[in-house]
């Protein structure tokens, strides 16, 4: 009897391994969900974070569900940057948008997420909580965009920032300072750098309301789509 007993136990552990197997497989797929960017130039896939900027991503991915990717283009290219896209069409109109996804960067940055060469970021206007759809790709290290960590204590008891020491801050004032805020990183690619690269080193103009840093042969997003 012993012997069955134990027999059975195995047998309940072993299924109940097999059944789990693929449970797991598939929470790993949906913290970390790749996409492809199919653009004119070729194509970028990269992987997305969603255990570390979940509201990033499902932003990002709502839109790119919603298909508002489909012929926007890289705007705005700088060699020793970053390459941008996602916010207009190949005439320069801005596409519209959904409101803006709130800022994560401090969560990412605290889970090891970093403005480094390939990593996938949202752009924004000089307001953190200003990010809709458009994005960027860093093409180096830009560790000059990572949220800057605000020490424990209220009022923090010291504080330096570029260089100046400050004692003494309430906790709020520097939670809310807009310069603090970096910007966030939510994935990275894993294939097509090479692509990446090209549309780094396109040659950059004038165009539309953009006096500088704009491909002169637009480099389009044909497409993004979720890899299942």
């Amino acid at each position: 009897m012993t012997s069955l007993n134990h027999t059975r136990r195995w047998a309940t552990l072993a299924l109940s391994l097999i059944l789990f197997a693929p449970w797991c497989t598939q929470a790993q797929n949906v913290s970390t969900p790749k996409v492809r960017i199919s653009t004119s130039m070729g194509d970028i896939e990269a992987e997305l974070y969603a255990d570390k900027a979940p509201k990033t991503v499902a932003n990002f991915l709502q839109y790119v569900n919603d298909k508002h990717y489909e012929g926007t283009i890289f705007h705005r290219v700088i060699a020793g940057f970053m390459v941008q896209g996602g916010g207009f069409d190949a005439q320069y109109k801005e596409k519209k948008t959904r409101p803006p996804v709130q800022h994560e960067g401090r969560q990412a940055l605290a889970a090891g997420l970093k403005n480094t060469t390939g990593t996938l970021a949202m752009a924004r206007t000089n307001d953190p909580q200003s990010a809709t759809a458009q994005f960027f790709i860093n093409v180096v290290d830009n560790a000059f965009l990572d949220p800057t960590p605000i020490p424990d204590g209220d009022p923090v008891a010291k504080f330096q920032y570029q260089g100046r020491v400050y004692e003494n801050v309430a906790r709020a004032q520097l939670l809310n300072a807009p310069q603090l805020f970096g910007y966030t990183v939510f994935g990275k690619v894993t294939s097509g750098m090479d692509v990446v690269q090209k549309i780094r080193n396109t040659p950059t103009g004038a165009g539309g309301p953009f006096p500088t840093d704009v491909p002169r042969t637009p480099v389009v997003i044909q497409s993004i789509t979720l890899l299942k």
